[in-house]
């Protein structure tokens, strides 16, 4: 695989640049919260200008091809090297991770969950930015399982000691699941790695060596492998049936956690079928495809519908999610660039719109202390800047022509029409079928409208309800009663005294979600002209077909 190697020392410091301010909050007081603070969000923005000399040194007439690699001895006795590199398929979803990270950060200032503890907090959220920004660069199946792991335990944390009140049981459950998913994923790696080195002595985990050699395998020998590595990445996804951790994780974690597992981290999976599973085992991807794309379209109805029957803000919006990676897997499904390009840019829109939901409703929660739908209502009346918010988000949730959502949504659809057709000494993939699983994703979309607008209806319009209706505040923290006469002492007795609308830290911090949200959705090229030339060679195995 051709490669570029100058500036080869930017991805390393980049992904392990955390680490160092992990070290200096260990030596920091428990007590200097405000020292801790700095430190935390200094470290994620000296990352972030990392990840922008990056970008500034990127070459993108060449995404196609990895570049600023690195390629190393690691552990030579299990033929495991340190290989990183980037293309246009991991460049956004690698940057995106330093941007939430740093943007979590500042909606973090004044916004650390119960039980407190910003040092261990923030230090969680270090570490997990060095997993994120780690598996997307790299390039040797080891370390990419290293850093795939490496988010588990602050993710477990997050939820375990921040999250709400069945925080032990959604965090034990998330963990579970994921370990479960890992552990096939590590077999089916080893027995890749096996399989290859019985025709060629000196094979070795890198990805680009695993492509140009392991597509020789049999086609039953693939699909076994393929299966493993499917259950892994699938969980993470996370795919129907593989699902069920994911509502109760997103509802039980704090606010920071939900944001980073839906902005970045469902996006491993989806990532690993493509840069893992896709490319090294392509016969078995061509028998597997009419299932995923099955299962792929059984999430976006299941998580739809899941919505709608949902009471609870938060864990509507997971549901969403389920439905959302559907859109994902299907264009990957296809196996066709065109698939491969909505899936990509489907993992960065839905990272920005759904990320930017879990804020709103941890917001809201701060403000209501509830999420409850039926006991929400009125808030573009007590608090119109987050409300707009929320129906901004929702429209581009949804899949509005204009918003980032609709060029992940769309695209994904139509490539279900032309599936691949089958050359380079493959067989087709069914297009008669994937035209059913077009028009059943097509469904979704409407179901999407129906539930996202229900939810905007029931918690933005209206009148607010009783309990909250004399409790609002001007935004600089001065209580004023709306409609009858109160007393603020019973307001503030009341716990809902702190209804106010959008505030400086939160502006900060969702400003680039939205303006990004705009920006992709008016000017998709933007993206698309960086995934095309790396989906085109991760597919190369495909030909044109």
């Amino acid at each position: 695989m051709d490669v570029l190697r100058n500036n080869n020392w930017l991805l390393t410091v980049g992904t392990f640049l955390p680490v160092l301010g992990v070290i200096v909050m260990v030596f920091i007081p428990k007590g200097k919260e405000l020292l801790i603070k700095q430190v935390a969000l200094l470290t994620a923005t000296a990352t972030l200008v990392i990840g922008a000399v990056t970008l500034a040194l990127f070459k993108y007439g060449s995404a196609g091809k990895l570049q600023f690699v690195v390629d190393t001895s690691w552990i030579p006795v299990i033929h495991s090297n340190y290989t990183i590199g980037l293309d246009g398929v991991s460049l956004p979803l690698y940057i995106l991770s330093m941007v939430v990270t740093v943007l979590v950060m500042i909606y973090s200032w004044d916004h650390i969950p119960a039980p407190g503890n910003p040092k261990a907090f923030l230090s969680l959220m270090l570490i997990l930015q060095v997993g994120m920004a780690g598996t997307f660069i790299a390039q040797d199946l080891i370390l990419f399982f290293v850093f795939f792991e490496l988010v588990l335990l602050p993710m477990y944390f997050m939820i375990g000691v921040w999250g709400g009140e069945q925080r032990q049981y959604a965090s034990l459950k998330f963990f579970l699941y994921t370990m479960f998913g890992s552990a096939l994923m590590l077999v089916a790696f080893l027995a890749l790695f096996w399989q290859v080195q019985k025709t060629n002595p000196d094979a070795s985990f890198s990805i680009p060596y695993l492509i140009d050699h392991a597509g020789d395998l049999s086609r039953s020998t693939q699909i076994w492998i393929f299966a493993g590595m499917f259950i892994g990445f699938a969980v993470k996804v996370p795919m129907f049936p593989f699902h069920t951790w994911l509502p109760d994780a997103h509802t039980q974690a704090p606010t920071q956690g939900s944001v980073i597992l839906a902005a970045i981290l469902l996006k491993l999976g989806t990532y690993g079928f493509i840069r893992i599973a896709i490319p090294i085992l392509p016969k078995a991807a061509v028998a597997w495809a009419p299932y995923i794309g099955a299962l792929a379209v059984i999430g976006i109805i299941y998580g739809a519908l899941g919505c709608l029957a949902q009471t609870d803000m938060k864990r509507l919006i997971a549901f969403s999610s389920v439905a959302h990676m559907g859109f994902v897997m299907l264009g990957i499904a296809t196996l066709t660039p065109l698939g491969v390009n909505a899936a990509v840019f489907g993992m960065v829109a839905h990272g920005l719109i759904t990320g930017m939901l879990f804020f709103v409703a941890g917001s809201v929660k701060d403000r209501y202390h509830t999420l409850e739908i039926k006991r929400l209502g009125g808030m573009l009346k007590q608090m119109p800047k987050l409300g707009w918010i929320l129906g901004f988000c929702a429209m581009a949730s949804l899949g509005l022509p204009g918003l980032a959502g609709f060029w992940g949504e769309f695209p994904a659809i139509v490539s279900a029409y032309s599936p691949f057709g089958g050359n380079s000494g493959l067989p087709g993939v069914s297009k008669e079928v994937f035209r059913v699983f077009m028009v059943i994703a097509a469904v979704g979309t409407v179901l999407a409208a129906g539930y996202l607008l229900w939810l905007f209806q029931r918690v933005a319009f209206g009148e607010p309800k009783d309990e909250f209706a004399d409790h609002a505040s001007d935004g600089h923290g001065a209580v004023h009663a709306v409609g009858a006469a109160v007393n603020e002492t019973e307001i503030h007795g009341a716990g809902h005294g702190d209804i106010h609308d959008v505030k400086l830290t939160e502006w900060i911090a969702w400003s680039p979600f939205l303006i990004a949200i705009v920006v992709l959705g008016v000017y998709p090229n933007l993206l698309f002209k960086v995934i095309d030339p790396a989906s085109q060679t991760i597919l190369k195995a495909f030909g044109k077909g």
